[in-house]
């Protein structure tokens, strides 16, 4: 019989107080993994931390900040020795069009979608390859493979990660580490919590498999990325979006 997937290594989540990150550390750290549960909000993210218990700490992380970064590596190096595994998952997103979009909604954007899953990368490949390698995980979106009208600074931030991820992949593939992007579709999380009854049933007839993501979608994509199961995939996009791109 086969044990935990993760059993054993050590994964940082960004964002992961709640929605999807939070599914995505549960989920690792129902799987064995050692979790440093990252993001802004400390209320939430510590109360997941006790609940979780052990193998399971939380850290403050602006992940605009350079200074932070060292910092969350530093206390994982400190508690639990190595790292394993990056999961770029903290983001904004905003809805309005290109001609709405004002120079601070691109520059908020850019700063925690962009610049934030930057600094991860670098601030974790040399624990990485220390390690012997490991992964990354970026949270991009379908924005970021196809139009999506209404968002303009989000999808263009989210076409970044997906460049980004390629580029990373390329130059820290020879280190062991593989860095791949995930691109999640419509997922019921507090960013579509605003959704009225008609954008639902408007959002719904344009996915095949007639549903709504759930967050634990999402995390169990991000679980094979992590593992060892997805040891020749790097540079790559995976997508978890019900079909919603495929029409």
């Amino acid at each position: 019989m086969s044990g935990p997937v993760l059993g054993g290594k050590v994964a940082l989540v960004t964002g992961a107080a709640r929605g999807i990150g939070a599914a995505i550390a549960r989920l690792f750290h129902a799987e064995g993994a050692y979790v440093l549960l990252a993001d802004l909000d400390e209320t939430g993210g510590a109360v997941l931390a006790v609940e979780l218990g052990e193998r399971a700490a939380f850290q403050r992380l602006d992940v605009t900040q350079e200074g932070d970064w060292a910092a969350a590596l530093a206390v994982t190096l400190a508690r639990w020795g190595h790292l394993d595994v990056l999961v770029n998952n903290a983001g904004i997103i905003g809805r309005k069009t290109l001609l709405e979009t004002e120079v601070a909604d691109m520059e908020a954007h850019f700063r925690v979608n962009q610049l934030g899953v930057f600094l991860g990368m670098k601030a974790a490949a040399p624990a990485l390859e220390r390690a012997g390698g490991g992964a990354i995980v970026n949270l991009s979106s379908t924005a970021g493979l196809v139009a999506r009208p209404g968002t303009f600074a989000y999808s263009a931030t989210k076409w970044a990660v997906r460049g980004m991820t390629k580029a990373a992949a390329a130059e820290l593939g020879p280190l062991g580490i593989r860095v791949n992007s995930i691109h999640p579709g419509i997922i019921e999380t507090a960013m579509t919590a605003d959704y009225s009854e008609e954008s639902k049933r408007a959002a719904l007839a344009g996915i095949p498999l007639k549903r709504m993501g759930s967050v634990e979608d999402v995390a169990r994509l991000a679980l094979h990325l992590a593992s060892a199961a997805s040891s020749y995939s790097t540079g790559c996009e995976f997508i978890v979006d019900g079909g919603l791109t495929v029409l």
